[in-house]
């Protein structure tokens, strides 16, 4: 997993990863946008609403957690073992809208992600057990749970949703 020297470098991945993913979704036709292939595991609607799903999810805990609440992760609902089970109610309670407003609401979470990482010191961001929700028995800093829910997925779908387009619309 990659290491970041600061919160500028953290930040300007994010923001460089998401710039380049967001961009793939402006040629999507609503029509098609929840349409799978069989070659690519989430349509884009999906990739949309994954996205959103974790961003608020990882932004709750903190909130919670911020206002001194016991934090249960990933959610009271779900375990860590049913992470199949939370995407689809991820799809279920986000990937309902049109895909122009799944791309404004990413945008929007996007901006809070980020103003929410300017806030942190590098010691919550870099040094482990500094928040109870992200402490596991891996001891990962903060960093790395926004990483693995921001950077690598944007990275990581890229190509997948490049894929869905080229099956898709060229046909």
């Amino acid at each position: 997993m990659k290491a970041y020297e600061n919160k500028e470098m953290l930040i300007e991945a994010i923001q460089k990863s998401y710039q380049k993913f967001i961009q793939e979704f402006t040629d999507i036709p609503e029509t098609l946008s929840n349409q799978p292939v069989e070659t690519v595991d989430k349509t884009p609607k999906e990739m949309l609403a994954y996205q959103v799903g974790w961003l608020t999810l990882v932004l709750s805990w903190e909130q919670e957690e911020q206002s001194g609440k016991q934090v249960i992760t990933p959610t009271p609902e779900y375990k860590w073992n049913q992470l199949g089970s939370l995407y689809q109610s991820f799809y279920q309670q986000y990937g309902k809208v049109a895909l122009s407003e799944q791309t404004e609401q990413l945008d929007q979470l996007v901006s809070e992600w980020i103003q929410w990482i300017k806030t942190l010191s590098d010691e919550v961001l870099f040094e482990p057990g500094k928040r109870n929700w992200a402490t596991t028995k891996a001891m990962w800093p903060v960093y790395k749970w926004i990483h693995i829910n921001s950077v690598a997925p944007f990275t990581n779908f890229r190509p997948k949703i490049r894929k869905w387009k080229k099956l898709m619309l060229l046909k």
